[in-house]
């Protein structure tokens, strides 16, 4: 009988972790005060960069089966609809870099910038891309390939997004940050192993 009332209770704090976990990042970075001298497209581009971020600790988090009532079929679903939202976070992060810098893109780009965070985040956009085109062709690949392209995609998207957020010193607050990211990286390590 006992059973029945801790599977909601447990529900609901399994939830209420990862909204903690994705939100503080967020409020935090919410109350820097740098955010005053930055224009909005920016801000938006770098709150675009945390989202993306917290969506790396969702997808593994999806394929331990770890959310409850996200399991089968479910999960599998959630799990592309925030890999698009993924790509898509990305896309508007770099996007509005470009707006507001241009020359600066080009040189993370060209891997010439002189920022130690820039082609971690490069290499993380390049290996996103990859992982979609991966899972536009998985019907295409064997399965043994497709798992083993998309598992040491997974991981690498996650380690160069880490130590891309690490190195900057911005509106993200480090501590939060680095939990985040340890989280996202842990849980995606975790899910390479089972999987």
């Amino acid at each position: 009988m006992t059973v029945g009332p801790r599977r909601p209770l447990r529900a609901t704090l399994i939830w209420a972790a990862l909204g903690l976990a994705l939100a503080v990042p967020l409020l935090a970075a919410a109350a820097s005060p740098l955010l005053a001298w930055r224009g909005p497209v920016y801000i938006a581009a770098g709150f675009a960069g945390i989202v993306g971020l917290g969506f790396l600790l969702v997808q593994p988090l999806l394929m331990l089966r770890a959310l409850p009532g996200l399991r089968g079929p479910r999960a599998r679903h959630a799990h592309r609809a925030v890999g698009v939202a993924l790509l898509v976070a990305v896309v508007l992060h770099v996007a509005g870099l470009w707006i507001t810098s241009p020359p600066d893109v080009i040189d993370a780009l060209t891997f010439t910038s002189p920022t130690p965070f820039s082609p971690w985040g490069v290499v993380a956009m390049w290996a996103v891309f990859a992982t979609a085109a991966v899972a536009a062709l998985r019907r295409r690949l064997p399965v043994r390939r497709w798992r083993l392209a998309h598992r040491a995609l997974a991981v690498l998207i996650v380690t160069c997004s880490l130590v891309h957020a690490l190195l900057i010193e911005g509106t993200m607050e480090p501590v939060s940050k680095a939990a985040l990211g340890v989280l996202a990286l842990v849980a995606t390590l975790l899910a390479v192993r089972r999987a």
